[in-house]
């Protein structure tokens, strides 16, 4: 999608524990974010599991009016996500 759409990851991962797993898994264009340290992120968007404090799986597709146009909530830890039908919204959003 070139430079029409960003991908950001959120976890309760610290920032050197995401680095190494971008080099591992060779990824280059994906934005890391560490919502570990108060866990904020997952607090306002319903992701946080407060008994473990992990990020349970969750894919937000936003447009650019920050409008959130697609929701998916993983109810199985250790599940993937549609990544299918997020990528179809996202496909209609950037045309």
């Amino acid at each position: 999608m070139g430079d029409k759409a960003n991908f950001l990851t959120v976890s309760a991962d610290l920032p050197f524990g995401q680095a190494r797993w971008c080099g591992v898994n060779d990824v280059t264009n994906l934005h890391m974010l560490s919502d570990h340290r108060d866990m904020s992120f997952g607090a306002a968007y319903g992701t946080y599991v407060k008994e473990v404090r992990i990020e349970s799986r969750a894919v937000f597709v936003v447009d650019a009016n920050s409008k959130i146009r697609h929701t998916e909530y993983v109810p199985v830890a250790g599940n993937e996500p549609d990544y299918e039908a997020a990528l179809a919204v996202l496909r209609q959003l950037v045309g």
